[in-house]
């Protein structure tokens, strides 16, 4: 008998429709395979043939040994994983008559089975929901853990399963399941701003706080460069409590992939603040930037719609940032096989940490820098200057007197990250009125050439000053747009139409690494 069930396969961050064909008939020799998988399956898969026999039986069915073909269509598409177990068990449960329900037609089905016929979770549950819906099923059969995550989705039952017999009694209506409701809206404001850490919590640092606020006004990537224990990490971590709150678009996107990566975690339904990713500098070029032979996303993907921490840049492969480079610009990172191409977003802010030499004390207010003449410029130069020219702000960091560490709290007078956040929230409601008619611009960071003519004019004193800055301090041509850009983003944190000389001079006082001098010993700062 010729079943059909339908399962989805996740691609990038989309699903496609996927048909399970299931055919059994004619008895099977003992010494013979009785089970057969075609349609470009994984070994995962193919392996599947032994978790659904041991879970059909162990469910209080029988396995009856008939010769069975199992067709994963469209036959082009790569299949992988467990979670065709689901879809493939009913259909095989059908095709023997041991359940009589055509229901099975109306439900997209996932779901890996273990060996006692239990459903474990599975990757990619709100894409795959998303896709169901758009295919006009009236519902999605899930593992329970992934019920949550899948129920976001409007407009289609999902129903959290714990067990394939379970599945079984619900196909042919011999019991009720109940479906999972999510309130989206509610989930999404629940805890859009709810983070455990606080500006308020830094003593000192004004100038690296006044940075932080410039970044996450204009979207600009920054570097932090400054001496061991001077707050470069504990700063960085802060960074997503002044950034302006995840619209519900962006939390849907953000979700996907990591619905994806399989990272949201049991009974997670929407991720509602700012990601912070924070991988160690050994990590692979895959692992970083995504890829391997079943394309999934990498780091600066899972930082999509939020922030990507490298903390000691230059301790990175070199490989590794250089892969970076395009997906910084057009916030997307595009990955190709032979047999697929997938394109997973990648729209982040960069803060990345560095000693500024290897011994960490170059430019030390206090302590003496030991590497020999040269060393901290080679230092400086495993970070090449396309990946420098893609950071806008470069900041040197400094101890913190002891005198303020020990300062009792009430005495402090520390900003906290909601203060400052509503100044960030000002500039960007700015920016987001003067790009209102630009398709994928939403801050001054992502400004092409042909905005920052029109936008960041600069009258006869600011050209002057530029002018002067440029010669003076040997800075090089590429940190021009960039001066430009943060310019513009301090216009709009004092809410002026123009940018003044002051606005400009602080730009350009973060260009720290393009000035010819840095990195001289008895240059000074």
């Amino acid at each position: 008998m010729l079943v059909k069930t339908f399962a989805s396969a996740v691609q990038g961050v989309d699903a496609q429709p996927i048909i399970v064909e299931v055919n059994a008939g004619g008895l099977v020799p003992d010494n013979k395979p009785w089970y057969n998988v075609i349609g470009l399956p994984d070994s995962a898969i193919r392996e599947g043939s032994y978790r659904v026999e041991t879970a059909v039986c162990n469910s209080g069915f029988r396995n009856l040994r008939l010769k069975t073909v199992i067709n994963l269509a469209p036959a082009d598409v790569r299949k992988e994983g467990a979670a065709y177990d689901l879809p493939i068990a009913v259909a095989y449960l059908r095709a023997t008559r041991q359940i009589h329900s055509d229901r099975m037609n109306n439900y997209l089905m996932m779901g890996e089975l273990s060996l006692s016929g239990e459903l474990r979770p599975i990757k990619g549950a709100l894409p795959i929901a998303i896709k169901a819906r758009q295919m006009g099923y009236r519902g999605l059969l899930l593992p329970r853990e992934n019920a949550r995550e899948a129920a976001i989705v409007d407009g289609i039952e999902v129903h959290g399963l714990s067990t394939l017999r379970e599945a079984a009694d619900f196909i042919t209506g011999t019991i009720p399941v109940p479906a999972t409701t999510v309130d989206t809206r509610k989930e999404f404001f629940r805890d859009r701003m709810s983070f455990d850490v606080d500006f308020s919590d830094v003593r000192g640092q004004e100038n690296i706080k006044r940075s932080l606020t410039i970044a996450a006004a204009g979207g600009h990537n920054v570097i932090l460069i400054g001496p061991p224990g001077a707050g470069k990490t504990m700063l960085a971590r802060r960074l997503p409590t002044i950034l302006p709150p995840l619209s519900l678009r962006e939390a849907l996107e953000t979700t996907k992939i990591h619905s994806v990566a399989g990272t949201l975690g049991e009974d997670a339904a929407l991720i509602t603040t700012r990601p912070f990713r924070a991988p160690h500098h050994t990590i692979s070029d895959v692992a970083l930037v995504g890829g391997g032979s079943f394309p999934s996303p990498g780091e600066i993907s899972l930082s999509h719609n939020g922030v990507l921490f490298l903390d000691e840049l230059p301790e990175f492969r070199r490989s590794a940032l250089e892969v970076m480079r395009q997906p910084m610009e057009e916030r997307r990172i595009v990955i190709s096989r032979a047999r697929i191409t997938v394109e997973f977003p990648s729209s982040f802010m960069l803060i990345a940490s560095m000693n500024p030499c290897p011994c960490g004390y170059f430019n030390h207010p206090d302590r003496d820098c030991v590497c020999a003449p040269g060393i901290v410029k080679r230092y400086l130069n495993r970070i090449s200057g396309p990946l420098l020219d893609r950071i806008d702000l470069h900041v040197e960091v400094t101890p913190v007197p002891l005198e303020k560490l020990t300062m009792p709290t009430v005495d402090a007078g520390e900003e906290d990250s909601a203060t400052i956040a509503g100044r960030v929230q000002a500039a960007r409601l700015i920016q987001e009125s003067r790009f209102s008619d630009q398709n994928g611009i939403y801050c001054n960071a992502q400004m092409p050439s042909r905005l920052v003519r029109q936008y960041c004019r600069l009258g006869s004193a600011g050209n002057r000053l530029l002018k002067t800055a440029m010669e003076k301090l040997q800075l090089s041509a590429r940190a021009y747009d960039r001066i430009l850009k943060v310019a513009r983003t301090v216009a709009d944190l004092d809410a002026s139409v123009e940018i003044q000389p002051a606005h400009l001079a602080e730009a350009i006082n973060f260009r720290t690494l393009d000035r010819g001098s840095w990195g001289d010993k008895g240059a000074g700062r």
